[in-house]
């Protein structure tokens, strides 16, 4: 079968899966077939090799109703991944499209990661890399794109996340800041927050610090945070946690807490005492979420065997810079 666009080839790199034209995970068996029946005739279901492929994405939240699929208001995975139906000619069950996690409205990202998959190879992913940007909105571009072996998995093979939320602690709010810092006017106690900061590290039921959502699947409330920091940058602060997964709303809730305790309205020894009720009433005590648009997922986090290439295939696109081979200026 040929393709004519975005350098579609022959499988130069088996994945050891199958992909069923009638499913989307389907995996292959080594048994014998069956015995054909003389008067009803079963068409065979048709198995071709499956690759799976690996994106980067940075986008703006600003304007967008969050990762999560949905038609209206748009989502981030909405438009990525109608531009890789136009770009692929696959539909949506076929493409089995994946993201590590799922940012709420307003919410932004450097580092979200997902998968998709194809029938096909790619000779360069140079092409579809540049095609999906030039369909996707400037607020929303693809950073990177590799092949991924096949037992990655986007969502269920990370291993640990780092968000940033950025704090403008000043009594006029920078206009450049506005979507992606939230603005405190109450000067901060940056060592108090330190102190409670290093209250949420470690092994913890984070119950007391999870929104309840509608498509929530009763997760594990323990997690571990591997560090928290408070970076002063002038007057903005900017607060990085690492964890092996967030709650729902687990960070801007953190972060809210820690807003108090920096007005000093309530103590740093707060933070212990919420955990250990494990009711996200008794947080509501003390704060309420803090705004979406100071959030921003940076890293998703992988093991390296997650990470390696797939052998014979195409090497990872960053991007292609454009070059000028003449000048067609006269230079004086």
């Amino acid at each position: 079968m040929g393709f004519s666009v975005l350098g579609f080839s022959s499988p130069p790199f088996p994945t050891g899966r199958l992909y069923s034209t009638n499913g989307c995970s389907q995996s292959a068996s080594d048994g014998g077939g069956a015995v054909e029946n003389p008067i009803h005739k079963v068409k065979p279901t048709v198995a071709v090799p499956q690759y799976k492929w690996r994106l980067v994405i940075a986008y703006d939240g600003t304007h967008y109703a969050g990762w999560q699929f949905q038609i209206s208001p748009p989502t981030i995975q909405c438009l990525v991944e109608n531009a890789l139906i136009r770009i692929t000619k696959l539909g949506r069950e076929d493409l089995c499209f994946v993201g590590a996690g799922r940012t709420d409205a307003g919410v932004h990202a450097w580092g979200q990661v997902a998968h998709f998959v194809t029938s096909f190879n790619y000779d360069s992913l140079e092409s579809i890399h540049a095609a999906l940007n030039g369909l996707l909105p400037s607020d929303i571009r693809v950073r990177e794109i590799s092949a991924a072996v096949p037992e990655f998995h986007a969502r269920f093979s990370a291993k640990g996340k780092v968000y940033h939320y950025k704090i403008y602690n000043d009594t006029i709010m920078d206009p450049f800041q506005r979507h992606y810092a939230y603005h405190s006017v109450y000067k901060l106690n940056t060592a108090v927050m330190r102190e409670a900061a290093k209250q949420f590290i470690g092994r913890h039921d984070f119950s007391a610090f999870v929104n309840m959502s509608r498509n929530d699947r009763v997760p594990d409330p323990v997690k571990t945070i591997f560090r928290f920091d408070i970076i002063e940058m002038g007057a903005l602060l900017q607060l990085e946690v690492e964890g092996s997964g967030f709650l729902y709303r687990q960070v801007r809730n953190m972060v809210a807490l820690l807003l108090q305790i920096g007005r000093e309205a309530v103590p740093p020894d707060i933070v212990p005492k919420i955990l250990a009720t494990r009711d996200r009433k008794e947080l509501a005590k003390f704060a309420l979420s803090a705004p979406p648009h100071g959030l921003c997922l940076v890293a998703v986090k992988y093991n390296e065997d997650h990470l390696r290439l797939p052998s014979g295939c195409p090497p990872t696109s960053f991007g292609r810079h454009h070059t000028v081979s003449k000048c067609k200026l006269p230079f004086y």
